[in-house]
């Protein structure tokens, strides 16, 4: 394990920030995952998403027939954030290519995200809800290969340090 002195040295970009306090938050959080992908007319996506973070992949989970199957099989590179408002702002912003994998039934880390955003009751009730025969899910795994943190009060945006954020926009 990292200290925090050698998370704040490393790097916009190197996986190892997967282990920083903020990172390891926002990956066990409720907020969404937001997921952008190129659709299948080459224009771009975000979609909000329920995740699960299995401590190597982010893993989405969507129905069959969702357009964006095709779509991240044919162009499968994929910009996810996920990001706490507030002030300061604090955000995970992942790189990495999504495999997709068409499953018959549910797809397990739907279930377990439900669970972390709803609580047991609630995930046991919407799982349900469409466990139904002939049910076909897709899970989308995402393996990040580039990390960034922002925290606004040490990881800044283009790798600037406080001085230099607090300078922007002027001449």
């Amino acid at each position: 394990m990292l200290t925090r002195e050698e998370l704040a040295a490393l790097p916009q970009g190197d996986i190892r920030l997967l282990d920083s306090d903020i990172a390891q938050d926002l990956l066990t959080s409720t907020e969404l995952a937001r997921v952008a992908y190129a659709a299948a007319d080459g224009t771009p996506r975000v979609f909000p998403m329920l995740f699960h973070w299995t401590g190597q992949e982010v893993v989405l989970s969507t129905f069959v027939p969702a357009r964006k199957i095709e779509a991240l099989r044919t162009r499968p590179d994929v910009a996810i954030t996920i990001d706490a408002a507030g002030t300061p702002p604090r955000a995970l912003l992942l790189r990495g290519r999504a495999e997709v994998t068409v499953i018959d039934g549910i797809v397990p880390e739907y279930g377990l995200a439900l669970r972390r955003y709803g609580g047991a009751e609630q995930a046991a009730a919407q799982v349900a809800a469409v466990d139904v025969p002939g049910v076909r899910m897709a899970r989308i795994a995402v393996r990040p290969t580039w990390v960034g943190v922002l925290d606004f009060q040490a990881r800044f945006p283009g790798g600037s340090t406080a001085a230099e954020f607090a300078q922007r926009g002027q001449a």
